[in-house]
């Protein structure tokens, strides 16, 4: 039996699918890179006497969970390493902002303790969170 196709002939057309398909794909990867790099409209500011600072403080999240453990932004802490922690925090910014999450199950002392620590290190921003009371 012979195949419809001999292994010698010589092809007249080329294939260009795969070729298309590159070709759009880099279309789409170029607009895409191209909208991304426009950042705004270029402007010469006015100079201000005063510069207000636009960065965020790093603000350091205490959170107290329902079992009692305590968590420096995710990690889970005891108060003698959040002690420590928080004083070489205050070390770098003395302006140090902590904030306090606590479950509303746990014990109050628990609360009251870290909010002691923080009274202790002098840490004179800090902030409670609490969930908005819907009516």
């Amino acid at each position: 039996m012979r195949s419809n196709i001999d292994e010698n002939e010589i092809y007249d057309d080329i294939n260009v699918t795969p070729m298309l398909d590159l070709s759009y794909v880099l279309l789409i990867i170029f607009i895409i890179m191209t909208t991304a790099t426009v950042q705004g409209i270029t402007v010469d500011l006015p100079k201000a006497s005063t510069t207000p600072s636009l960065s965020k403080p790093k603000t350091k999240a205490v959170t107290i969970t329902q079992d009692g453990t305590i968590y420096l932004d995710t990690y889970p802490v005891t108060l003698v390493e959040l002690e420590s922690l928080i004083q070489q925090y205050r070390a770098v910014d003395p302006e140090l902002p902590v904030v306090i999450k606590a479950d509303a199950a746990i014990q109050y002392q628990r609360v009251v303790d870290v909010l002691d620590l923080m009274a202790r290190l002098e840490i004179t921003q800090v902030g409670l969170v609490t969930k908005k009371l819907v009516k």
